[in-house]
């Protein structure tokens, strides 16, 4: 059942202020990005900003339907314009994995630096070290659901790279850079990111719809 403006303001910060959107996240490192990408145009809140402490439905077999399922459930409980993302990690010597399953493909409780580690096991000796990053937002606003898609090609190095950024980013090596995402500031992180791309996209459709 959806929940009326009173509530939200009960449960925490008012979220049909015009500006506001909802990032159906908790993840400070995605809210630190996409903040910085979309600017002083739009405030972003947090789940927690608004009060909602669900955990999030994630079962789709893409990245796509994931990111959808999160921001379908937002807008359900809060009735506000809301936006989600997932992001998978394809490695073509692996078969595609781990995919939708990027964020735990070391288990359910893994943390990043148990992700690496079995990454880095599974690529063991192998030659082609080929990989992609996708990253999909899901947007709910007035006129329906929309979806930005970005794209980033690279590589998984042999070892760690670098201690910035998140996930994956010190063994992902972008093709168009030669060094790990985590060696990168973070200006030129989201200047060629999947995330960036992605979000650049969503900032694009926003601003469009502000003039």
């Amino acid at each position: 059942m959806k929940q009326n403006s009173e509530d939200n303001s009960q449960q925490g910060i008012p979220v049909s202020k015009p500006g506001r959107l909802v990032f159906a996240s908790n993840n400070a490192h995605k809210l630190r990005e996409i903040r910085s990408i979309l600017g002083s145009s739009w405030e972003v809140l947090s789940l927690e900003d608004i009060g909602c402490h669900e955990e999030l439905p994630e079962t789709s077999d893409t990245i796509a339907g994931n990111a959808l399922q999160k921001a379908r459930r937002v807008h359900e409980l809060f009735g506000c314009t809301c936006f989600a993302d997932d992001t998978g990690l394809m490695v073509d010597a692996l078969g595609g994995a781990p995919g939708v399953y990027t964020a735990r493909y070391a288990g359910e409780a893994c943390s990043p630096d148990d992700n690496i580690a079995l990454m880095l096991r599974n690529m063991a000796g192998e030659s082609n070290r080929a990989a992609r990053f996708a990253t999909v937002i899901a947007l709910i606003d007035d006129d329906g659901e929309h979806l930005f898609e970005g794209e980033v090609k690279g590589s998984i190095a042999y070892r760690r790279h670098g201690d910035g950024g998140f996930g994956y980013d010190p063994i992902f090596i972008p093709d168009e850079t030669g060094i790990s995402f985590a060696e990168m500031s973070p200006e030129d992180k989201n200047r060629i990111s999947h995330r960036g791309r992605a979000t650049r996209r969503l900032a694009a459709y926003l601003l469009g719809e502000k003039k």
